[in-house]
C-alpha cells in the first residue's frame, strides 16, 4: 500500500487505540455511580435529555432518584458526570480555579455563537479580557443607565396603551410578551452599550432583530441524529480544527455563522464610531479607553473587541428578555404576589417623588425576591459544561448512594470526563431550597440564612449567572434593567394568565437557552393577557 496512504490511517487508528483506553479509564470510575440505564451505545440518555418536552422532565426526576450526583451515558459509549451538590458545584466554579474548563464541545459552539469573546477565553486570556472589561460595568457606570432603563420602559408602556389595548374590543388582549420585551431589551442594549438607536419599538425593521429570530430555536432546539453523533466525535478533533465546523451548511451551523458574520459588521462600526466619538458613555466606549490605557502587551486585539460586541448584544438582550418573560409569567399566576409588589412600589413614590433609584431598588425586599424566585425557578441557561484538566476529587454537601450500595461523601474522576452543571436542577434541590423547592415562594429569599448556605452564584446563591471566576460580568446591568422594567409595567398593568387549553400552555423548552413556546405557535411565544390600571 502506498506509504501516502498508509500513513494517515496508522495515524488515526493509534488515536483512537489511545482515546478508547482513556475512555475506559474515566468510564471505569464512572461505574461506581448511580445513574439512568443507557439507552444505546449510540445515543446513550442523550435523547431523554434534548428531546424532553420541558427542561426538568429529566433532570428532576434523575435528581429525585440518584440526589446531588449521578452518571449518565452520552453518545459512544462515554459516561458524563451530572451535578446539582452545592459543594460540588462550588469545588468547579470556585475553589479549582481554571482547571475545570469548558471543554472543547461548549468551546466550539461558544465560539460559534460569540467568536473569541470573554465567554469563549479560558485561564490568562479571560483574566486579561475580564480587568479590561471590568470599568465597563462598575456600580457608577450600570447607576448611570437607570434613566435609560425608565425611559425605554415607559415608552413600552405608551406602546401597549396606544396601540395593543386599542386594538383589542375587551381591552384585555392576550400579549405574547417575549416578542416586546426583546425589542425592550434590544434597544436598551443598543443605548447603554454602543449608542446606537436600533428603534425596535418604534417598529423599524433591522437587519439585526431579523439575525436574532429564533437563533436558538432554529440551532439547537431538537437536534439531528447526525448531529448529535458528529458533536460526540469532537472529543478526538483539535479545536483549532473545530472552528471549521461553523461553515456546515445544515441549519444548526448555518443559523450561528450568518449570526455572527453579521455582528462582526455591526461591531466594527460601532467601534469606528465610539473611537471618533471618543468620550461616550456607553459601555463599548468605556471599554475601549479601558483597552487603550493598558499596557499594549495586555491589550485586547481588535478581533477580540469585535467579538465582544456579539457577547454584550447577546448577554444583554435575549437572555434577559427570557428572564422578563418567565418573570412575568410567574406573577400572572400569582395576583397577590403582583398586588405586594404594587405596594411596594406605591411606598417608594411616596417616599420619593422623583425617579427611582438605585436605593430605591435595594430598598424594595419583596420585588427583589420575586424577581429571585422567578429566576430560580426558570434559569435560562439551564445547563453548563465542564472538564477537569486533571485527576480530581469532587467533595460532596450531601452524601449520595453508590452503585453498590455505599454511602459517597466525594466523587473521584479522571482528567478528560465531562461534568454537567445541572443549573436547573441545582435551583430546585430540596435540600438546598426545602421541600417546596418546585413550588412559587419568593419569601424562602427575606428568610433565608445566608450562613448556612454553601455559595455557588454571583446572584441570590443562584447558577443563573453561573459562579467563581466565570461568573457573568454583567449580571448587575442584568438585575437592574429587569427591576426598573418589571415595575414600570406593573405600575401600569395587571398581568394574568388566558383561559388554560393546550393552545396557550407555555412549555419550558431545551434549546441552548430555554425558550418559552406554545404548541400552536411558531418560534418563542408567552401569551399573557395585560389590563390596563386606572
Amino acid at each position: 500500500m502506498n506509504t501516502l496512504i498508509l500513513t494517515p490511517l496508522v495515524l488515526v487508528a493509534a488515536c483512537f487505540v489511545v482515546e478508547l483506553f482513556r475512555l475506559r479509564r474515566r468510564n471505569a470510575l464512572m461505574q461506581k455511580l448511580q445513574g439512568p440505564e443507557s439507552k444505546s451505545f449510540w445515543f446513550g440518555n442523550d435523547h431523554e435529555i434534548r428531546y424532553q418536552k420541558e427542561v426538568g422532565d429529566c433532570e428532576f426526576e434523575w435528581m429525585r432518584r440518584y440526589g446531588g450526583a449521578w452518571r449518565r451515558s452520552a453518545p459512544l459509549g462515554e459516561e458524563w458526570l451530572m451535578v446539582t451538590d452545592p459543594k460540588a458545584l462550588q469545588h468547579i466554579l470556585h475553589t479549582s480555579g481554571y482547571h475545570y474548563q469548558k471543554g472543547a464541545l461548549q468551546n466550539t459552539i461558544t465560539e460559534m455563537i460569540s467568536g473569541n469573546g470573554i465567554v469563549r477565553a479560558h485561564g490568562e486570556t479571560h483574566q486579561r479580557q475580564r480587568k479590561i472589561m471590568n470599568p465597563a460595568f462598575s456600580a457608577p457606570q450600570l447607576r448611570s443607565f437607570l434613566p435609560l432603563f425608565q425611559d425605554v420602559a415607559l415608552k413600552l408602556v405608551q406602546k401597549w396603551k396606544d396601540e395593543v389595548i386599542p386594538a383589542d374590543p375587551s381591552g384585555q388582549p392576550l400579549v405574547n410578551v417575549t416578542r416586546w420585551f426583546s425589542r425592550t431589551t434590544l434597544d436598551i442594549i443598543g443605548g447603554a452599550g454602543f449608542d446606537f438607536q436600533f428603534g425596535s419599538l418604534d417598529n423599524v425593521k433591522t437587519s439585526l432583530s431579523e439575525q436574532y429570530q429564533n437563533l436558538f430555536i432554529d440551532s439547537t432546539l431538537y437536534p439531528s441524529n447526525w448531529d448529535v453523533l458528529f458533536k460526540a466525535t469532537w472529543r478526538l478533533i483539535p479545536e483549532s480544527l473545530l472552528s471549521y465546523v461553523r461553515y456546515l451548511p445544515s441549519r444548526e451551523y448555518s443559523r450561528f455563522r450568518r449570526y455572527l458574520d453579521f455582528t462582526r459588521n455591526f461591531a466594527r462600526e460601532i467601534i469606528q464610531k465610539s473611537i471618533i466619538k471618543g468620550d461616550g458613555k456607553d459601555i463599548m466606549s468605556v471599554l475601549l479607553r479601558a483597552n487603550a490605557s493598558e499596557d499594549p502587551k495586555s491589550r485586547m486585539s481588535n478581533d477580540e473587541l469585535v467579538d465582544q460586541v456579539s457577547t454584550l448584544l447577546l448577554a444583554g438582550h435575549d437572555t434577559t428578555s427570557n428572564s422578563l418573560s418567565w418573570f412575568f409569567y410567574e406573577i400572572a399566576q400569582h395576583p397577590e404576589s403582583q398586588q405586594r409588589i404594587r405596594e411596594e412600589i406605591a411606598a417608594v413614590r411616596e417616599r420619593n417623588k422623583g425617579d427611582i433609584t438605585a436605593a430605591d431598588l435595594d430598598s424594595m425586599t419583596y420585588t427583589q425576591a420575586a424577581l429571585k424566585e422567578s429566576m430560580r425557578l426558570n434559569p435560562i441557561i439551564w445547563l453548563l459544561m465542564r472538564v477537569p484538566s486533571r485527576d480530581d476529587v469532587i467533595p460532596l454537601a450531601f452524601p449520595i448512594t453508590g452503585k453498590s450500595g455505599e454511602q459517597m461523601t466525594s466523587i473521584p474522576i479522571r482528567a478528560g470526563t465531562p461534568i454537567v452543571l445541572c443549573v436547573s436542577g441545582y435551583n430546585r434541590h430540596p435540600e438546598v431550597w426545602g421541600e417546596d423547592a418546585h413550588k412559587w415562594n419568593p419569601e424562602r429569599f427575606l428568610s433565608a440564612d445566608k450562613t448556612k448556605q454553601t455559595s455557588v452564584g454571583v446572584f441570590a446563591n443562584l447558577l443563573n449567572f453561573s459562579g467563581g471566576l466565570r461568573g457573568c460580568i454583567g449580571w448587575r446591568f442584568s438585575i437592574l434593567e429587569m427591576q426598573m422594567i418589571a415595575i414600570t409595567l406593573l405600575e401600569n398593568f395587571e398581568f394574568s394568565m388566558p383561559p388554560p387549553n393546550e393552545k396557550t400552555r407555555v412549555y419550558r423548552k431545551p434549546s441552548g437557552i430555554m425558550m418559552p413556546m406554545c404548541e400552536g405557535e411558531r418560534g418563542v411565544w408567552l401569551g399573557l393577557v395585560i389590563k390596563a390600571l386606572n
